[in-house]
């Protein structure tokens, strides 16, 4: 039997290490790096996008506290006998009710 070069133990023959098989292994490598760095630079822009949407719920959770402790208030202020109830009615006129009342 006879040993032919570039023949493996199935009788076919391997393809020789060229210039093109480099070639491609690098473009690969380039490629898998800037998909690695794509994928760096999206996860970096979503933590901040979720950052400031985390910031923006934490005013918008803030100006609904502060509304609901303004309602109360005025809710206690309006249990108050020296605070009258007062109504728009449109334009500029305003009903006043509960002025009459007082003792």
């Amino acid at each position: 039997m006879q040993h032919l070069s570039g023949q493996g133990l199935s009788g076919r023959v391997r393809p020789r290490a060229s210039l093109w098989r480099g070639v491609t292994w690098c473009v690969g490598s380039l490629a898998g790096l800037a998909a690695a760095a794509t994928a760096a630079v999206l996860a970096v822009f979503f933590a901040a996008t979720m950052m400031v949407i985390a910031f923006m719920a934490s005013i918008l959770l803030a100006l609904a506290a502060a509304a609901v402790r303004a309602r109360r208030s005025v809710g206690q202020a309006a249990a108050d006998p020296n605070v009258i109830e007062a109504r728009h009615v449109g334009g500029h006129s305003w009903v006043a009710y509960g002025w009459d009342d007082r003792r």
